[in-house]
Parts: C-alpha cells; sequence; structure tokens
C-alpha cells in the first residue's frame, strides 16, 4: 500500500538543503526544516561540516525556461491585441454556427477573439501582398517594360487620355490582385480551420467509438458505476483517443463545474461533431432516466457500431475500386494514348515533343500523387504506432550511477577523506557492474546493429541518402570535363540516378516489410490468443494458470511473445504489468486496446471471462476487416500490374519496330539528298528511347505507390512494387532496346 505522507514533507521533501540555506532563515518555518531533514542535532552538525567542504558553484548561466516563459507570455498579449483593436465590432449572432465549430474542434478560443484574429492577419497578409505587388509593377513596368499587347492598345478618340495612365492601371490592377488574394487566402484558411478540424475529430471518433463502447460495456459488466467507467475511459487517451476527450469533457464538467451526470451527458452531444457518439450519449440519457440496464446498452451499442463499420468499409472499397479504374484510365491508358499521338506527329513534323515531355515528367507524376493524396484523405484515420502504456512497477534496466555515499569526497586541500576498506569495496562492486553493463549494451550493438532499423524502417535514409548522393556526386566529379556537353550529360547521369533511387528505396522497402509482416503476423494469431484465454478462463482457471498452460505451446508467431508474458508472471510480476509489457513490446493498436481493456476490468473485477470474449470478437473483427479489404483490392493491384505491363510492352514496341524504322527511313533519306522538309526531319532515336525509358520508370514508380495506397493503407508499403516496376523498365529499356 502507497505510505501517506504529511503536508509538509509533500511540500518539501523535493527542496535541495542547499536552496533551503539560500533562501534563509526567514523564509522557511522550522517545521518545514524538520520535515525536510529530521536528523539528529549530531547528524546536522556532520552535515554542515561535510558541505563546508564542498565547494558551491554559483548558477551565471543562461536560464533559457526563463526566456521560454516570458516569449510566451508575449505571444498570448500579442494574440490578444487583435480582439482589443476589433473584438467589440463583431456581432455574436452572425458566427453562432462558428462559435459550435470551434467548440467541436476543440479550439479553447471565442469565437469573437477568432474572428477578431482572422480579420487581423488577414489584414496583415493584404499589405503584404500589396507590398509584393508594387515590387512586381515596379519589376514589370519600370525594369522588365509593357509587353506589346498593352504598348500597342488603341481607343477611341473619346477614351484616348486612358493610355496615358497605362502603366498605373497595370500597377494598380497587379497590386490590387495579390493584396486581395493574400488577403482573402488567408482569411479563407481561418474560416475553414475550424470545420476542418471538427470533421477529422468525427472521423476518428467514428473508428474508435465501436472499441470505447466494448470498453464501457466490459467495465460496466464488471460492476464498475457509469461514472467511474467514464473516467476510465477518460484516462484512457493513449489507447481511444479523441472519444476519451469527449469523455473527458463530460467528467470534468462533474468535477469543476458542479454538473450532475445528465447535464454534462446534454453538454458533451450539443459539442460533439459525431452523430454517433451524440446518439449515444442521448440514448444513454434515455436508459438512465428510465433505470434500464447499462451494460446491456452498452453491449447492443457495441454490435450495433461494428456493423456500422463494417457497412462503412464496405461502401469505402467501393469508392477505392472506383478510383483504382479512374487511375488506371486518366494515368496509364490516357497517357500512353497521347505519348503515342506526340511521337507520331512529332515524327511526321506536323507537331513538337512539347506535349510528351510534359506528360511524361509532369501529368504523370503529379496525377498519381493527387491520386495518393486523395486515397490518404478518405482512408479511415489509422492512429498509428500507440504509446507506451504504464506500468504500476518501473523497471529501470538502464546504466546506474554510483551512489552519492561510495563517491570520493575531497577536503579543501584536495585530500581524499573519509575512506574505509568497505566503501572502497561497494565502490569497486558498483563501477564493475556499470562497466559491464556498458559493455554488454555495446554488444547488443554489435551483435544486431540493424536493429534500430527494424525498429523504425525510416532511419535507413540517414544511411542511403549519403550514399545515393555518393553515387550521383563521385562519377560527375570525376568526369567533369565529358558532362559539359548536355546529350553525353543526360546519358551520364540516367543510371546513376536510377541506381540512387534503388539504393534508397530497396532498404526501405525491406525493413519496412520485416515489420510489417511481424506485425501481420502476431495481430492475426491475436484473436486466437484471446479465445484460448477465454476459454481456459471458462472452465474455471484463473488468468495466471491460463497463461501458464498457453505458454508450453509452440503453435503459432505469438507462442514467444506468451512465453515472455509467463516468464515476467513467474519472477514475480503482477499479471496487469505482464500484460502491458507485452502490449509495449508489440505497440499496435488492436494488441494494445484489448489488453488494456483486460488490466481495467481485471482491476474492477476477477471475473473477465466475459471480458475476454469482449477482447476476442472485437480483435477478430478488426482483424477480419483488414482480411476483407486485403482481399478486395487484391484485384485491383493485379489491374495495375496488368496496366503497367501494357503501358511498357507498347511503348517498347514503338521504340523497336515504328521508331527504329523511321530513323532508318530518315538516314536513307538523308544519304540520298532527299529534301523531307519536316517529315522525319532532324529525328533522334537515342532522345526517344531515353524518353520513353524515363517514362516507364517514372510510370513504375507512381504505380507502385497507388498499389500500396490501395492495397495496405500505407504509402511505404507500395515501395516494393515500385521497386518491381522500376526494374523492369529498366531492365527492358537498357537491355533490349
Amino acid at each position: 500500500m502507497t505510505e501517506i505522507k504529511e503536508s509538509s514533507e509533500i511540500l518539501t521533501e523535493d527542496i535541495p538543503e542547499d536552496i533551503i540555506e539560500e533562501i534563509g532563515e526567514e523564509d522557511v518555518s522550522a517545521e518545514t526544516r524538520t520535515a525536510q531533514n529530521p536528523v539528529s542535532d549530531d547528524k546536522k552538525g556532520k552535515n554542515k561540516k561535510n558541505k563546508s567542504k564542498k565547494s558551491k558553484k554559483p548558477n551565471n548561466g543562461f536560464d533559457f525556461d526563463h526566456y521560454v516563459k516570458k516569449a510566451g507570455i508575449y505571444l498570448e498579449i500579442f494574440k490578444r491585441i487583435p480582439y482589443v483593436l476589433i473584438g467589440d465590432k463583431i456581432k455574436a449572432k452572425s458566427y453562432e454556427n462558428l462559435q459550435l465549430q470551434l467548440n467541436q474542434a476543440r479550439i479553447p478560443i471565442s469565437h469573437e477573439m477568432y474572428i477578431s484574429n482572422a480579420i487581423f492577419y488577414s489584414l496583415v497578409a493584404g499589405i503584404a501582398g500589396a507590398l509584393i505587388g508594387l515590387f512586381l509593377t515596379y519589376t514589370v513596368v519600370v525594369l522588365v517594360g509593357l509587353p506589346e499587347q498593352l504598348t500597342n492598345l488603341t481607343f477611341s478618340p473619346r477614351f484616348a487620355w486612358l493610355l496615358a495612365f497605362k502603366e498605373l492601371f497595370v500597377g494598380v490592377f497587379i497590386t490590387a490582385i495579390f493584396m486581395v488574394g493574400m488577403g482573402g487566402v488567408v482569411y479563407a484558411l481561418f474560416m475553414l480551420l475550424p470545420g476542418f478540424q471538427a470533421s477529422e475529430r468525427k472521423a476518428k471518433i467514428d473508428m474508435q467509438l465501436p472499441y470505447a463502447v466494448t470498453f464501457m460495456y466490459a467495465l460496466s459488466k464488471g460492476g464498475m458505476n457509469i461514472i467511474d467507467v467514464f473516467r476510465a475511459l477518460a484516462r484512457s487517451e493513449d489507447t481511444y483517443g479523441e472519444v476519451s476527450k469527449e469523455i473527458d469533457s463530460i467528467v470534468r464538467d462533474m468535477d469543476y463545474f458542479g454538473h450532475d451526470l445528465r447535464t454534462a451527458l446534454s453538454s458533451a452531444s450539443e459539442t460533439t461533431p459525431s452523430d454517433r457518439f451524440q446518439d449515444l450519449m442521448y440514448n444513454l440519457l434515455t436508459v438512465i432516466d428510465s433505470g434500464g440496464n447499462i451494460p446491456n446498452y452498452f453491449r447492443d451499442k457495441s454490435e450495433q457500431y461494428l456493423v456500422k463499420a463494417e457497412v462503412d468499409q464496405k461502401g469505402f472499397l467501393e469508392t477505392l475500386g472506383l478510383l483504382a479504374e479512374s487511375y488506371v484510365t486518366a494515368f496509364v491508358a490516357g497517357p500512353l494514348f497521347i505519348i503515342i499521338m506526340g511521337v507520331m506527329m512529332a515524327v511526321m513534323g506536323s507537331g513538337t515533343t512539347t506535349m510528351v515531355y510534359a506528360i511524361i515528367y509532369a501529368v504523370l507524376p503529379i496525377g498519381s500523387i493527387m491520386f495518393v493524396v486523395m486515397i490518404s484523405i478518405i482512408t479511415p484515420t489509422e492512429l498509428g504506432e500507440p504509446k507506451l502504456l504504464p506500468t504500476n512497477e518501473t523497471l529501470d534496466h538502464g546504466i546506474p550511477d554510483v551512489p552519492g555515499n561510495l563517491e570520493q569526497v575531497y577536503n579543501e586541500d584536495g585530500e581524499l577523506i573519509g575512506e574505509t576498506e568497505e566503501k572502497i569495496r561497494n565502490r569497486g562492486y558498483f563501477e564493475g557492474f556499470i562497466k559491464s553493463k556498458k559493455s554488454l549494451a555495446l554488444k547488443s550493438i554489435a551483435l544486431n546493429p540493424l536493429q534500430p532499423m527494424l525498429k523504425e524502417p525510416l532511419t535507413t535514409l540517414a544511411i542511403t541518402i549519403p550514399l545515393a548522393l555518393l553515387v550521383i556526386l563521385v562519377p560527375i566529379l570525376m568526369d567533369m570535363n565529358r558532362i559539359r556537353d548536355p546529350a553525353y550529360f543526360i546519358d551520364f547521369i540516367d543510371d546513376k540516378i536510377v541506381f540512387a533511387i534503388f539504393i534508397i528505396i530497396v532498404p526501405l522497402s525491406i525493413f519496412h516489410e520485416i515489420k510489417a509482416r511481424r506485425k501481420r503476423k502476431l495481430e492475426n494469431s491475436f484473436p486466437d490468443f484471446m479465445k484460448k484465454l477465454a476459454s481456459t478462463n471458462e472452465t474455471g482457471m484463473t488468468l495466471r494458470d491460463s497463461i501458464r498452460l498457453m505458454a508450453k505451446s509452440d503453435t503459432d508467431s505469438i507462442s514467444k511473445e506468451i512465453k515472455k508474458i509467463w516468464r515476467d508472471i513467474f519472477w514475480g510480476l503482477e499479471i496487469n504489468d505482464a500484460l502491458i509489457r507485452f502490449a509495449n513490446r508489440l505497440r499496435t493498436q488492436v494488441v494494445t486496446r484489448s489488453l488494456s481493456l483486460i488490466t481495467k476490468a481485471n482491476e474492477s473485477s476477477g471475473d473477465i471471462g466475459e471480458v475476454l470474449m469482449v477482447a476476442a470478437r472485437d480483435a477478430a473483427s478488426e482483424q477480419g476487416m483488414k482480411r476483407e479489404r486485403g482481399m478486395s483490392m487484391m484485384i485491383y493491384i493485379v489491374i495495375i500490374y496488368i496496366s503497367f505491363f501494357v503501358f511498357v510492352g507498347v511503348i517498347f514496341v514503338i521504340s523497336t519496330t515504328f521508331l527504329t524504322e523511321m530513323a532508318a527511313a530518315g538516314e536513307q533519306m538523308a544519304a540520298s539528298g532527299s529534301q523531307t522538309g519536316g517529315f522525319l526531319g532532324s529525328f533522334d532515336l537515342e532522345a526517344y528511347t531515353r524518353l520513353f525509358k524515363h517514362a516507364s520508370i517514372i510510370q513504375g514508380l507512381s504505380s507502385g505507390l497507388m498499389a500500396g495506397a490501395m492495397g495496405e493503407g500505407n504509402v511505404m508499403s507500395g515501395l516494393k512494387h515500385s521497386t518491381i516496376m522500376i526494374a523492369i523498365g529498366y531492365i527492358i529499356f537498357t537491355l533490349f532496346v
């Protein structure tokens, strides 16, 4: 049981003795000093004697925190200046909807102050735009000069006098465009921001609501009253995100504003951006007023929201399918047709290659990025890697320091004092232990140097990006004389850029896939682990015995982690702490959420059989939806691969047949002295071949990222597809063309 301290001890337990002496006796009472250091007079005298032997260094360093706090104060004052200037001129009724959006977005500011800031910073942006417009006016009118279309204008005699002021009109027009444009954009962003943040919160609430309701059902089923259930959920923000924030507002209204439960629920339902959460609160009010069964209500709502989540996913998958078909049509088949037509027209002398260059180097990458961003926007928000859950007992595995009572002490003359054989021996033990810990840490790094990359694949960029730059820059520096020719430079740098791309994306893709595959295996095995726990618990076994029994089996990828759980329990760790350590090792949302639910239920009630079944059902439901998405999107990933092969195949055939024949015909005409005019004039086969190779590489990179965004909801998962497609395109146009 935690020891309860006296108030004076709590207030002063962390005050260092030298600070108390520096403050002075008049600022620290005798009672406080006694609570701080309740020792005998002899010990006090000894402490003072020892302190006199230690030199005190005044703190003359730069107090960074002080200036940060002062800057924060000035910033808050500056933010209030717009409200002081124009706040009283804002009509409240005109922005009632804005105040609701601010509340829903959890932006802690009144609508009067928000509008004041919007108007003020819009004016500042407008003034900045006017200055930019004046600068451009000076550049266009004075330095560059007006274009001929303006200088040669003619008006009727009645309006001919306007021509004398054409420079003024141009300047006013440019200045007005920039002033209104920049000011309007800033004001529009201010007005759109609350609604955007509210919509984002709504999506997160709707995504987490089924699991949060399950959490409330499990705790209420265990006998916890509704207010304590809300408190537990409000403290679980790391697991349940925005739902916990909504519940926290209910708890805050009751604790700090004295509202009863009914009033707090009504207030939360009026300010939430989620219709589903509002429906949950309204119906909960009805259940409370009618004296209904709250656990049964949460159970029914949990099942209802899970069904809604499955329906929402089906609609989302249909939208993804439509986007995939649109992408293939607009950015694979469409550009291919335009490229073919552009090349034909350029070869025939009736057009230029500008359109082809624009399609390959601008439309393909920009359009693909737009589609990837669009998919990311409509994809249900992923919460990412969850935060570490706190344990009741903290195990420090770091490198310790030598205790203060074993450190060497010197007097004013620099002589070592207070040394005994026991002190020297104990200090040697600690120093040896510290040395061993450091050597173990170094051995761990030496034995597994790839561990940081397996944990966070993006760390590979710290190595691969400099290496890729070396691959590009070193050959350039070694061949500076020849690369001055643009044609030679393009041929020279092509392969280096492709190799640099491979150096960057191949390791990143490999480590990401290793991490993702491990995560998938563990998540796929986790529902079965929950079901086994529930089934063994139903037979009358305790949670501890169930884990011990399951640790003996070695049937799936999660067995190793189960053995670690039992090892922690066997060595004296509490069951809840062992499960939390297991969740912190895996760091996935489904595991963290389920084990947080189990540990909370285990704390409130020992009967967790039904909670285990609920956790198993939720985990299985989420994994089922992920599998459904993967299976549904597999066909579209195949379509993207087929469309890429068609794209590369068509331009390969054009390069090896049509363009080759056209080049040969052009050479024959040139040899015979025929005047070809525009037809086959200055035909460069190598330039077209290089252009098509670039097209295949860009299309491969874009299509791969698109496949990853659709199939797995992660752009980095598309790097493996991009690697395959880029390699295919590069090999075809390097070896066979």
